[in-house]
């Protein structure tokens, strides 16, 4: 290997590569087992794919974009009966798998997600918002008529279901200001007609949230998570007799539901079995749980560290996942008799895996003592080496209710690539460590999270992972708010910070996000007038001036979960006070990346600043 100094190595990974990369979004089975559906983005677009055997790949959607619009999106297709149905451009639209193009069946008015057919394939179940009205509706599966509201007295709905019979359906609900991994209900009713009568709250309260209620396809069970606890539960609820049983307990089951269609368990074609998917600490296994005796036995699937999006054949075992490890990027597989088959790969997989780096859990006490946890990543290349120790990019997640897990992590093998150490901070409030661990950033935001950030460069400075006077701190979105209340609050801890559309003012935040996020500083900082100074303290744009190392700002200009006057305000005042900095506005980008150019454009700009203030 060659002596190169950290930061400057030789990458295999350029920005380009990362442009080109797909989003696997979600895969489904066709009721007959045999057709496979998937949701693959590429270049700002999302499009449908089908496939039947070894037969090619075909795309479905043509012209249309999909995209279910419901809060973050998700729940964007389902299939049924050599048709699929998916969500885009605020209808839904039906189109065959054999040939035929989309065809709409709901006018174009608000936004529609997480469509279901009825198992005889004449209705559709949605959920639909307009005008910040959310519904359960139902409209017929030819488009022939207009569409039904069913329920519309909560603020949010999401993962409707369909049982066997086709005169019951069930779906989850909550209202403000819960979150719903705060506390949700799950509903049943029967349909008659286009009314829903015997309606019955089957489980969930304000503290209690249930996760993708799933009837058995023989119709006697109804399946369900919740967290009623520390941990969280798979349970059934026998629809005859009324009796809930725990199947699964004490497990991290449930991921934060920041969008529609998330799915984490499957019943078996025969109803006698449960798939599930269990967290523990970022790793992700797939489990198989007996209904009759509540016996668990975790699956191979090696050589995955992280799988979502369980889907179950209809007429077999097999399952569809999307996969991913620290060296894979995400790929569609299909899990059939212990074996795994790649469907779809979601880039050219170029890169040898050699070259990327494994993460590996470390933990750091915080100010309170509490114990944080995060995923350290270490340089890693086989063409390079380097002398002393490397700077370090400390990386804070969204959310903030959410976590980074062994995915595979682009970003991370981006920087490690070039000689950087990455950490990945799962600050107190994170999920996948108990319900405690989460709930400890309530009233908290701007305080425990920052002080996690800061803790997390320390920590690396101490195992000697990382220079500590080349620490950069990033983040998007909370994460991006967390970067500049940690270089107000603790000036010169970082070398420089890279803020991706971050929250800079909580009181513009409460104003000005979506409905979805609309009082989720209820929770995270307290409610108004009560909790006007840590508005204030923990508003980053009202202490601006005390930013006075290098920040990188990055924005899009169709953002509307943290609007771009976020980050043109923090511009503002380090133009004003001199601070070195950059600022991009990328047009036609919202609260993420999903252009090809965006994305090289980003990590062109992103290196040059680090070349700048970092490493020189």
């Amino acid at each position: 290997m060659t002596l190169t100094p950290f930061g400057l190595w030789p990458s295999p990974i350029t920005p380009e590569m990362l442009g080109v990369k797909l989003r696997l979004n979600d895969a489904l089975f066709d009721s007959d087992g045999e057709n496979l559906v998937w949701l693959e983005g590429r270049d700002g677009r999302n499009i449908l794919v089908t496939q039947r055997g070894s037969d090619a790949p075909r795309d479905l959607s043509g012209g249309v974009k999909v995209g279910a619009g419901v809060g973050y999106g998700g729940g964007d297709f389902t299939v049924h009966r050599n048709t699929a149905f998916f969500a885009g451009q605020g209808r839904l639209y039906r189109v065959p798998l054999e040939y035929g193009a989309p065809t709409p069946i709901t006018p174009a008015f608000g936004e529609a997600a997480s469509p279901v057919v009825s198992p005889d394939g004449k209705q559709v179940l949605y959920i639909h918002t307009y005008e910040g009205t959310d519904a359960l509706a139902l409209v017929d599966a030819e488009g022939g008529h207009w569409p039904v509201r069913l329920a519309s007295n909560a603020d949010f709905y999401m993962q409707p279901a369909w049982h066997p019979d086709g005169r019951q359906i069930a779906w989850v609900e909550w209202n403000h200001p819960q979150m719903p991994w705060d506390g949700t209900r799950l509903m049943t009713a029967s349909l008659e007609g286009t009314a829903l009568t015997n309606i019955q709250q089957i489980f969930g309260d304000v503290e209690i949230p249930v996760f993708q209620p799933a009837f058995s396809p023989d119709g006697r069970s109804l399946a369900f998570l919740a967290n009623d606890g520390e941990w969280d539960q798979l349970c059934t609820v026998d629809l005859v007799s009324g009796e809930r049983k725990v199947l699964v307990d004490g497990a991290s089951l449930l991921e934060p539901a920041w969008i529609q269609g998330m799915r984490s368990l499957a019943w078996s074609a025969d109803s006698t079995r449960i798939f599930y998917l269990k967290n523990d600490k970022g790793w992700r296994s797939l489990w198989v749980v007996q209904v009759a005796t509540g016996v668990s036995q975790q699956l191979d699937i090696a050589p995955y560290t992280w799988v979502s999006q369980v889907a179950a054949s209809p007429t077999s075992d097999g399952l569809l996942l999307i996969a991913s490890a620290p060296h894979i990027p995400e790929r569609v597989v299909l899990w059939q008799d212990g074996k795994m088959q790649i469907v779809r790969r979601s880039s050219a997989e170029s890169v040898n895996p050699a070259e990327l780096a494994v993460p590996q859990p470390i933990e750091w006490p915080a100010p309170d003592e509490s114990v944080v946890h995060g995923l350290y990543y270490p340089p890693t290349n086989t063409r390079a080496t380097g002398e002393g120790l490397p700077p370090a990019i400390v990386n804070i997640h969204g959310g903030p209710t959410s976590s980074r897990t062994s995915t595979f992590n682009q970003v991370a093998a981006y920087f490690t690539t070039r000689g950087y150490a990455y950490l990945e901070v799962n600050h107190r409030g994170s999920t996948g460590y108990g319900r405690s661990y989460m709930l400890m950033l309530r009233q908290k935001w701007g305080l425990y999270d920052t002080e996690d950030a800061v803790g997390g460069a320390k920590a690396l400075a101490a195992l000697g992972y990382a220079d500590p006077q080349r620490i950069v701190v990033m983040g998007g979105s909370a994460g991006g708010y967390t970067v500049l209340n940690a270089l107000e609050q603790f000036p010169g801890v970082f070398k420089a910070g890279v803020n991706l559309y971050g929250v800079a003012s909580l009181f513009d935040l409460l104003q000005d996000t979506h409905k979805f996020e609309a009082r989720y500083t209820d929770s995270l900082v307290g409610v108004l007038p009560e909790a006007a100074e840590r508005f204030k303290d923990w508003s980053p744009v009202l202490h601006a001036e005390k930013i006075k190392d290098p920040l990188a700002i990055f924005q899009g200009a169709d953002d509307k979960v943290v609007v771009p006057e976020h980050s043109e305000k923090i511009a503002a005042a380090l133009r004003a006070n001199k601070v070195p900095h950059v600022y991009k506005l990328y047009p036609g980008e919202g609260h993420g990346w999903r252009k090809t150019e965006t994305i090289i454009d980003f990590y062109t700009t992103l290196e040059k600043f680090l070349k700048q203030y970092v490493l020189f």
